[in-house]
């Protein structure tokens, strides 16, 4: 069984090499970091998100996590020529086991990303195109600016909407109809569609986006983590149950939130008539 040193050592062994990685008190922050590219993803770095997330899973001292890019840009996609290139000569050299293998990799991101019982807040400035979008998507809430642009664009380049998730996850975002009109187009979606359509919570200046995202963390990081990690598990399950299994699903789920320490802080306090200090526990 570990020590509780060792769990404290465990914690801080993210150590990406491919990606920006900052932890502020108890909000853990990626950055996307090749502005000069607007931040696409390599096969490298997929991999590594991947396993970032996996490990999220251990970090009990990180309650919330923010995802964004460097410079005015969340994310282009995957590289073309580190990427897209080498995809196009698998294709060619008729390597249809590799093409799903990379299809298979990708998807466990989203997974990696649904089952990571932290919240997610992604920061979306400028670009935030293919998988870039798909990252977006698999966050819990999305913080946008004017001047973001949103899109599916795997249509632009001879590929079906349905990657990543994508099909099953964007309708029950922003609805059937609107995911099929991106996903068949391929357009981008402006700010303030994708704040109309609910794919946004809001939208703020660029000058604040940083700002509001990490407060928007903070303030999720100083709730009740059981809780929040409860809630996102709930969302993500119960997609594909009936009224009735959904309630009989919560029913036990919020039974085990009554028997933590956090539900009882919170009720000395209403008593007392303070603010519940949360301690995940």
């Amino acid at each position: 069984m570990a020590t509780r040193r060792s769990r404290k050592v465990a914690e801080h062994a993210i150590t990406p090499a491919h990606f920006g990685w900052s932890v502020q008190g108890k909000v853990a922050t990626i950055t996307l970091n090749r502005p000069q590219w607007k931040n696409p993803l390599t096969f490298e770095s997929y991999a590594e998100l991947t396993k970032t997330f996996v490990a999220l899973r251990r970090q009990e001292s990180i309650k919330v996590v923010m995802v964004t890019g460097a410079g005015e840009n969340f994310c282009s996609g995957g590289d073309v020529h580190e990427i897209i290139g080498p995809l196009v000569e698998m294709r060619a050299k008729k390597q249809h086991g590799k093409l799903l293998g990379f299809t298979r990799m990708t998807g466990e991101l989203v997974k990696a990303m649904r089952a990571c019982p932290q919240p997610i807040v992604a920061a979306i400035d400028g670009v935030c195109a293919g998988a870039g979008a798909i990252l977006a998507m698999a966050s819990d809430l999305r913080i946008g600016t004017p001047r973001s642009r949103v899109a599916f664009l795997f249509v632009r380049v001879g590929l079906s909407g349905a990657d990543m998730g994508t099909c099953a996850l964007l309708p029950r975002i922003i609805g059937q109809g609107r995911a099929g009109e991106l996903l068949y187009t391929g357009r981008f979606m402006s700010a303030a569609e994708a704040e109309r359509w609910g794919f946004y919570n809001r939208v703020v200046p660029p000058e604040n986006l940083q700002q509001e995202a990490l407060r928007t963390a903070q303030e999720l990081a100083n709730g009740p983590t059981f809780a929040h990690a409860v809630t996102k598990r709930c969302l993500h399950q119960e997609w594909d149950m009936s009224i009735e299994a959904a309630i009989a699903h919560e029913a036990k789920a919020q039974a085990l939130c009554m028997q933590t320490e956090d539900f009882a802080r919170a009720y000395r306090a209403f008593a007392n008539k303070e603010t519940p200090v949360f301690e995940g526990n």
